[in-house]
C-alpha cells in the first residue's frame, strides 16, 4: 500500500501535495455549507441559495479564475528565467480591480431583473452575489502569483482558511437557528476575503523586483481565456440553471440537481489541487524548452484523472440517490442512472481542463475557446431535445464535456506538432543556464 501511494505521489506535479490539504478543506466546506443550509432553510429559500451558489461557481469562476491561470503561467515562466513577480502583481491588481468594478456595475444595473428571474424578487441576494464576486477577485489574484512562484504552502493555507471559515460560519448559522437565505449566501463573500487578508504577508514577502511586464503580455490572452472559462462553467453548471428556466416551479428538482452535481463532482474538487501545480510545471517546462517533461507530465496527470474518476464515480453511482437525501435533505427525484451520467461527465470535464491548460501554455487561447464553444453548442442542443427535463440537462452536461475533449485532443495534437517544427533548433541543451534554473526550482519544490 505504501509503495502504491509513493508511486501516485511521484506521478503528481511538484507542489500538488502542499495544495491538497487546503483543497480537501475547501471541498468539504461546499458540502457542509450546502448541507447545513438544506436542513435550515425552506425548499424555496434553499432553491435560491442553490441557484446563487451555482452562479458564483459558474459566472464568478468564469470571470476571475482566468486571472489566476494567466498569472500562474506568466509568473512561472518569468521565475524559470530568473525574473521577479512584483511588477506583475502591481499591474494584475489594477487589471483585476477594473474587471471587478465592471462586473459589479453590470450586476447593479441589472439587479431588478436578476432578482425577479433568479431569486423570487429578493434583491438582497443580488448584493450577496456581488460580495461573492469580490471575494473571488481578491483570492484568485493572490493565488495566481503564489502558484506561479511555487509557494504552494501559502496557496494551500489560503484554501484551507477559506474552507475552514465557510464551515465555521455555516455551523454558526445552523446552531443559532438562522433561517435566512441571505445569511448563508454571505458566507461566500466573507470567507474568501478574510482568507486572502490573512495570507497577504507571505505573498508580499515572496514577490521580488523585476523587469516591467507589458500590458499586452498580461491582457492579450485574458479576454479569450475569460470567454473559455465562462463557457466551461456553462457546461459544468448548466443543469441547475437550465432546470430553473425549463421547470421554474420544481424547486425540489433544482435543489436535488445541485446536490447531485456537488456529490458527483467530488473528483473535480480533488482535481483542483492538481491544477495550480500542473500549470506551473507545464509553463516552466515550455519556457526552457523541456518538451519531454511537458509530455511526461501530461501523461501522468491523465492517468491520475482516470483514477480519480473511478474512485469518485463508483460510490456516487451506487449511493448517490441515498446520500443526497441524508446529507442535504434532498427529495428522492434522481436515480442511479442520473448519477452515472453525471460522473461520466465529470471525468470528461477533468480531461478537458487538463488539455485546456496545455493549450494555454502553447498560447492557443483561441483554439481553447473554440473547443469550449463546440461543447456549449452540443450542450444546448441536447438540453432542448424533447423529453424529461432532468434527463435532458444531465445528458447535456456529459455530451458537452465529451465534445470539448475530442476537440481539444485534435487541436492540441496539431499545436504540439507545429511547436516541434518551429522550435526544433531552440530546445535547451543539458548545460543551458535556463534549464539549470528550472531544475533547481523543481528540486526545491
Amino acid at each position: 500500500m505504501k509503495k502504491a501511494l509513493t508511486k501516485v505521489a511521484a506521478a503528481l506535479p511538484p507542489g500538488t501535495l502542499a495544495v491538497a490539504g487546503g483543497t480537501v478543506v475547501l471541498g468539504a466546506a461546499s458540502y457542509i455549507h450546502l448541507g447545513v443550509a438544506g436542513h435550515s432553510l425552506s425548499v424555496d429559500d434553499m432553491a435560491n441559495v442553490s441557484l446563487l451558489w451555482t452562479i458564483v461557481m459558474s459566472v464568478g469562476i468564469g470571470v476571475f479564475f482566468p486571472i489566476e491561470q494567466e498569472l500562474t503561467r506568466i509568473v512561472a515562466a518569468r521565475a524559470a528565467l530568473g525574473h521577479g513577480a512584483a511588477p506583475v502583481l502591481r499591474r494584475a491588481t489594477l487589471l483585476t480591480g477594473g474587471i471587478l468594478a465592471a462586473t459589479l456595475a453590470v450586476l447593479g444595473a441589472a439587479s431588478g431583473p436578476i432578482a425577479r428571474a433568479m431569486f423570487h424578487g429578493d434583491r438582497s441576494l443580488v448584493l450577496a452575489l456581488g460580495g461573492a464576486f469580490t471575494g473571488m477577485a481578491v483570492c484568485y489574484l493572490t493565488r495566481g502569483v503564489l502558484a506561479g512562484l511555487g509557494r504552494f504552502g501559502a496557496y494551500g493555507t489560503q484554501l484551507g482558511l477559506d474552507g475552514g471559515l465557510r464551515i465555521g460560519l455555516a455551523f454558526a448559522c445552523g446552531v443559532a437557528g438562522v433561517h435566512s437565505a441571505l445569511a448563508f449566501s454571505l458566507i461566500l463573500a466573507v470567507a474568501p476575503i478574510l482568507a486572502t487578508i490573512l495570507t497577504l504577508p507571505p505573498l508580499l514577502r515572496a514577490v521580488k523586483p523585476g523587469e516591467q511586464i507589458r500590458w499586452s503580455e498580461l491582457c492579450s490572452g485574458l479576454g479569450l481565456l475569460i470567454c473559455s472559462t465562462l463557457l466551461s462553467q456553462v457546461v459544468v453548471n448548466a443543469a441547475v440553471v437550465s432546470t430553473k428556466l425549463l421547470a421554474p416551479s420544481d424547486s425540489a428538482l433544482i435543489a436535488a440537481l445541485l446536490n447531485a452535481l456537488v456529490l458527483a463532482r467530488v473528483p473535480l474538487f480533488v482535481f483542483g489541487s492538481l491544477q495550480a501545480s500542473l500549470l506551473n510545471g507545464l509553463s516552466a517546462a515550455i519556457a526552457v524548452g523541456d518538451r519531454a517533461a511537458f509530455t511526461g507530465m501530461l501523461k501522468k496527470i491523465g492517468a491520475v484523472v482516470g483514477a480519480l474518476g473511478l474512485l469518485g464515480g463508483i460510490p456516487a453511482v451506487a449511493l448517490g440517490p441515498w446520500l443526497i437525501q441524508v446529507l442535504f435533505g434532498a427529495k428522492p427525484v434522481l436515480g442511479c442512472l442520473d448519477f452515472f451520467w453525471l460522473s461520466a461527465g465529470t471525468v470528461a470535464y477533468m480531461f478537458a481542463m487538463v488539455l485546456g491548460q496545455a493549450l494555454m501554455v502553447f498560447k492557443r487561447h483561441n483554439l481553447q475557446l473554440l473547443c469550449w464553444a463546440i461543447g456549449t453548442v452540443v450542450l444546448a442542443g441536447v438540453t432542448f431535445l424533447p423529453g424529461d427535463v432532468s434527463t435532458r440537462v444531465i445528458l447535456a452536461y456529459t455530451a458537452g464535456s465529451v465534445a470539448t475533449v475530442l476537440g481539444m485532443l485534435a487541436v492540441l495534437r496539431q499545436s504540439f506538432a507545429r511547436s516541434a517544427t518551429n522550435s526544433a533548433g531552440l530546445v535547451q541543451q543539458p548545460g543551458d543556464s535556463n534549464a539549470a534554473v528550472l531544475s533547481s526550482r523543481t528540486a526545491g519544490e
